[in-house]
C-alpha cells in the first residue's frame, strides 16, 4: 500500500512539474492570428500570467514543446552605417551635357568674337603694316634670342609712338625675362608682349551706367578729334537700345559745327537743342539738360567747342560748362566726360590727354582714326600714363564702325603674327 501512495505521490509531483515549465515556455498563438514571417517583429517574451488567472495548460505534445522558429533579425547597426558611409562617399555624378540651346548660345558668342577680331585687325592694318610687321622682321631669321635685340625693339616701340616711359617698362621686363631664360624664342617674345599689353590696358573699366534720367555724356577734345561724329554715332548705339536721346549744340562759335550735329540728329531722329552763334555754351546745355527733365528724355549728349589743349582760357571756360552741368543736374556731375582723342597724332594726344585732365575729371577715352594710322600702338602709353580707360575705338566711317573697346579682343587682334601678306605691305 505504501508503495502505490508513493507512485501515486511521484506521478502527482511530475505532472505538478510539467504544469510548471508549460507555463514558462512561450504559448503558441493560434494560426489564424500568426503573423507572416516578413512583417513578424521580434517580440518581448510574454510574461508571467498567476496560476489562478490562467487555466491549466493542457498537456503539451512533442510538437508544441519544441521551440518556435526565431523570426526574420533585424538589420545589425553597423551593416547600416557602412552602406550610408558609402553612400555618403560616392562622388556625385556627371552634369548633364549641355542643351542645344546652351552650345547653340556658345557657338554664336564665340562667332561674334571672332568677327570682332577680324574687324580689330582690318581696321588696325596700317599699325599691323607698320608697328607689328617691323617687330616680327627683327625676329625673322634669329636662332636665338640675345641683348642686342632689346635695343631693336625699344627703337620700334618708340616709334610706334607708345612712348619712352611705357616702352622703357615694356623693355625693362623683358630683359628680366631674357636673363631668366624665359624668352627662347620668337614665339615666347611675342607671347611676352602680349601679356605685358593686357597688363597695361588692364584698368578699372566698368560699364557705362546711365542709370540717371536724364544721363548725361560731355564730349570734349580739341578741333578736328572727331568729336561731332562720334556724337551721332553714340546717338545712333543708344536710340538703338530704345533710349529717347537729346543732343546739345555746346559748341557755338563754329556754325558748321552746329550744322553737323543737325544732320545726325535727322539721321539718328534725335532734336538738337541750339544757341546763337557765339552765345554762352553752358547756357545751351542748361536748356537742354531742362527740357530733357521736363519731356522724359532718358539721356542728353553735349557737344563742346573744340579746346586748343595750350590755350588756358579756353580750358577755364570748359571748366565753367562742367559747373553749369552740376547746377543743372542737381549738384551731381555728368554721367560720363569722354575725351575724343585723334591717333594719328600719336604722342601728341598722349599731351592732351594731360591737359584735359586738369581740368576736367575725364573718366574715358574714345580713339579715332585707328584705321588711318601706323601708331595705333599710342594706345599703350596713354593708359599706360594717366590709368584712364578706352571707352570705344573709331575703326571708320561708318556708324558700326565705332565699337565698344574690349581690351582682350585689341591685343589679340594686335599682337597677332603677321601673315606673309603683313609682312609684305
Amino acid at each position: 500500500m505504501d508503495i502505490v501512495i508513493s507512485l501515486i505521490i511521484v506521478l502527482v509531483l511530475v505532472g505538478a512539474a510539467i504544469a510548471f515549465f508549460a507555463r514558462r515556455s512561450k504559448p503558441t498563438l493560434p494560426a489564424k492570428h500568426e503573423p507572416t514571417p516578413a512583417a513578424r517583429k521580434p517580440a518581448a517574451p510574454a510574461p508571467a500570467v498567476p496560476s489562478a488567472a490562467k487555466p491549466e495548460a493542457p498537456k503539451p505534445t512533442a510538437k508544441a514543446a519544441a521551440p518556435a522558429a526565431p523570426a526574420a533579425a533585424p538589420r545589425p547597426v553597423e551593416e547600416t552605417v557602412e552602406v550610408e558611409v558609402a553612400t555618403v562617399g560616392t562622388p556625385p555624378p556627371p552634369p548633364p551635357p549641355p542643351t542645344a540651346a546652351v552650345a547653340a548660345a556658345a557657338a554664336a558668342t564665340a562667332e561674334v568674337r571672332e568677327r570682332d577680331i577680324a574687324a580689330i585687325k582690318k581696321g588696325l592694318a596700317s599699325t599691323r603694316g607698320g608697328f607689328i610687321a617691323r617687330l616680327a622682321k627683327l625676329f625673322g631669321g634669329r636662332t636665338s634670342i640675345d641683348s642686342s635685340l632689346l635695343e631693336e625693339i625699344e627703337e620700334v616701340l618708340i616709334t610706334a609712338d607708345i612712348g619712352v616711359k611705357t616702352s622703357g617698362r615694356i623693355l625693362e621686363r623683358l630683359g628680366e625675362q631674357m636673363q631668366s631664360g624665359q624668352l627662347a624664342d620668337e614665339e615666347s617674345v611675342w607671347r611676352s608682349l602680349r601679356a605685358m599689353a593686357s597688363d597695361v590696358l588692364a584698368v578699372p573699366n566698368k560699364p557705362i551706367a546711365l542709370s540717371n534720367k536724364p544721363a548725361l555724356i560731355l564730349i570734349v577734345g580739341v578741333n578736328g578729334a572727331g568729336k561731332t561724329t562720334t556724337i551721332g554715332k553714340l546717338a545712333s548705339r543708344y536710340v538703338g537700345q530704345g533710349k529717347k536721346v537729346l543732343l546739345a549744340a555746346g559748341d557755338t562759335y563754329r556754325a558748321a559745327a552746329v550744322l553737323q550735329l543737325e544732320v545726325w540728329g535727322k539721321r539718328v531722329d534725335c532734336p538738337v537743342i541750339k544757341g546763337k552763334e557765339g552765345s554762352d555754351p553752358g547756357a545751351v546745355i542748361f536748356e537742354a539738360v531742362k527740357k530733357a527733365q521736363d519731356e522724359g528724355y532718358d539721356l542728353v549728349i553735349a557737344d563742346t567747342a573744340g579746346r586748343l589743349h595750350t590755350k588756358a582760357p579756353l580750358m577755364e571756360e570748359l571748366k565753367k560748362v562742367d559747373r553749369t552741368i552740376q547746377k543743372a543736374l542737381g549738384g551731381r556731375a555728368a554721367d560720363e566726360i569722354l575725351l575724343v582723342l585723334d591717333a594719328t597724332t600719336g604722342q601728341n594726344a598722349v599731351q592732351q590727354m594731360h591737359m584735359f585732365r586738369e581740368a576736367l575729371q575725364v573718366s574715358g577715352v574714345v580713339l579715332t582714326k585707328l584705321d588711318g594710322t601706323a601708331k595705333g600702338g599710342m594706345i599703350l602709353g596713354i593708359v599706360d600714363e594717366h590709368k584712364v580707360p578706352v571707352r570705344f575705338i573709331g575703326l571708320g566711317e561708318r556708324v558700326e564702325d565705332l565699337r565698344e573697346f574690349d581690351s582682350a579682343s585689341f591685343v589679340e587682334a594686335l599682337f597677332a603674327k603677321p601673315d606673309g601678306e603683313t609682312l609684305a605691305a
